[in-house]
């Protein structure tokens, strides 16, 4: 290569370095590389030289060409990352600082969030079970043999009668933690269950249940009173007002029922109550000692209290919800409740 196609390769050199666009390298590879290029009008003249003068100028002119377009393809690497970040930083700058939110998480969602991190912190794991269950887990486990009264009050969907079925409680999670964890333990499991239940603003044959289990060497309705004052002041304020029935349920002896006084008339009575003024939430107890038993856990050794709280009320006191209709309902523009937002 002569001197002056060192010359040269050094003004393109200069140009491409000042050159800051890729508008401004493609206007320099014209006139370098361009059908009329200063580069490309010299190696196209070997046409008309002497075969001598081909082999002796050929290789030249070529490693000239080839040293030309590969300055051009570096610098229009550099020129075109340095334009792309530059027109990121650009659009990124105008965007919002924060992301248009769409949406948002379920009430019921919500609810469980809020219930998982308040036991959370009391020391409870949370887990689940099967939806499609068993007769042993669903009833016999908890203390309701074939014969029992207690199945009459749950109309049971059946997938294979008489052994398989979808669950009518979340207590069958209950019957499968006793049955597969050793002691000392304490558990909440939310879910859905199904009752074949004629559907109005209270009841509805899909429904979500908040189950508890705890078993310990000592436990009490004292430590099961104490749960419950402090879960419902966590939920609704430090002015909820809630009361304790003695109620019966197979798998716990003796049996208690939480209620709240009713949130949307405050005990003077309506439709969401009944007009009795109080809402009932859920169901508990000391565990049965034949529930115990069949888990092959001596009631002698080891003690514990269960709950089944119903989630759709404590959803619907949440917001203010009077049909629970609502929360299966598939219309995303109808909001009963005042979001508060995401738990």
């Amino acid at each position: 290569m002569n001197e002056n196609h060192e010359a040269l390769l050094q003004t393109l050199k200069t140009s491409l370095e000042n050159a800051t666009s890729l508008e401004e390298v493609r206007v320099l590879y014209r006139a370098y590389l361009g059908s009329k290029g200063s580069i490309k009008q010299l190696y196209a003249g070997l046409k008309d030289m002497s075969p001598e003068e081909k082999r002796e100028k050929g290789p030249v002119l070529a490693q000239l060409l080839q040293k030309a377009q590969e300055m051009f393809e570096e610098r229009q690497k550099n020129v075109g990352s340095t334009e792309h970040e530059n027109f990121l930083h650009a659009h990124t700058q105008s965007l919002p600082l924060h992301a248009v939110k769409i949406g948002h998480l379920h009430p019921v969602s919500q609810t469980i969030r809020q219930l998982n991190n308040f036991f959370g912190r009391m020391g409870y794991s949370v887990t689940d079970g099967p939806e499609i269950e068993t007769d042993e887990f669903c009833f016999q486990r908890l203390n309701v043999p074939a014969d029992h009264p207690a199945r009459d009050m749950q109309d049971t969907l059946y997938i294979e009668e008489p052994n398989i079925l979808l669950r009518t409680q979340t207590s069958s999670i209950e019957a499968r933690i006793l049955a597969t964890h050793k002691p000392p333990f304490k558990f909440v499991s939310p879910g859905r269950s199904y009752r074949n239940e004629k559907v109005n603003k209270s009841n509805h044959f899909v429904f979500h249940q908040y189950q508890g289990v705890v078993v310990l060497k000592e436990t009490s309705l004292k430590d099961l009173f104490g749960t419950f004052t402090a879960l419902f002041r966590e939920m609704y304020g430090p002015d909820v007002v809630i009361r304790f029935r003695n109620k019966y349920y197979p798998e716990v002896e003796p049996g208690v029922g939480p209620d709240m006084q009713c949130f949307s008339c405050h005990g003077v009575g309506c439709t969401v109550c009944k007009n009795v003024g109080w809402i009932e939430m859920g169901g508990a107890g000391i565990i049965h000692p034949d529930v115990m038993r069949m888990a092959g856990l001596d009631p002698l050794q080891w003690r514990g209290f269960a709950f089944g709280l119903g989630l759709d009320r404590f959803v619907m006191a949440k917001y203010n919800i009077t049909d629970i209709r609502t929360l299966l309902g598939g219309d995303l523009a109808y909001q009963p409740y005042k979001h508060e937002g995401t738990l």
